[in-house]
């Protein structure tokens, strides 16, 4: 890959599920763009895909190269040991989530996509940078809904 966006992403939720948050921050030679958002009631794993999603979806230009960096196995692997194939396949049977991994294929399919796991809370400024924007905007007021969440579970008020 030759000058790729570099994107870092991470999740929160205080309680699982509870009021979740993403973080993103996004990186292109000297630029930089950070993004958050959060949610009344959600999950980490949604907010791990969720982040992922915002970032693709946000980018301008399709075709770009793109490193998304992210200490979500739950995500990494889903997508480099292509589990999400045999969910394909099957029809999606099991699997929760389905609304985001649906939206993620279409995002992918947009640009030239590179996942690379890092340990999260460690050392990797980026990564923690995503996880202060996830847990800040878990913490804000009037939260969105995550409707593919509470429709779900069915528990939309």
């Amino acid at each position: 890959m030759s000058n790729p966006v570099h994107i870092y992403t991470d999740g929160a939720c205080s309680g699982n599920p509870g009021p979740g948050g993403y973080g993103i921050v996004m990186i292109y030679g000297p630029h930089r763009k950070e993004m958050y958002e959060g949610f009344r009631k959600t999950t980490n794993n949604r907010m791990e895909l969720l982040s992922v999603i915002v970032a693709l979806e946000s980018l301008k230009k399709e075709g770009t190269e793109v490193i998304v960096f992210s200490d979500s196995k739950y995500v990494v692997d889903a997508i480099g040991q292509n589990w999400i194939g045999g969910w394909v396949k099957r029809g999606w049977a099991k699997v929760k989530n389905v609304d985001l991994w649906k939206r993620l294929l279409v995002a992918m399919k947009k640009h030239r996509v590179k996942f690379t796991w890092v340990k999260g809370h460690a050392d990797n400024a980026e990564n923690n940078r995503c996880d202060e924007l996830a847990v800040a905007a878990c913490r804000m007021p009037n939260l969105h809904i995550d409707y593919g969440y509470e429709e779900s579970t069915n528990k939309l008020v």
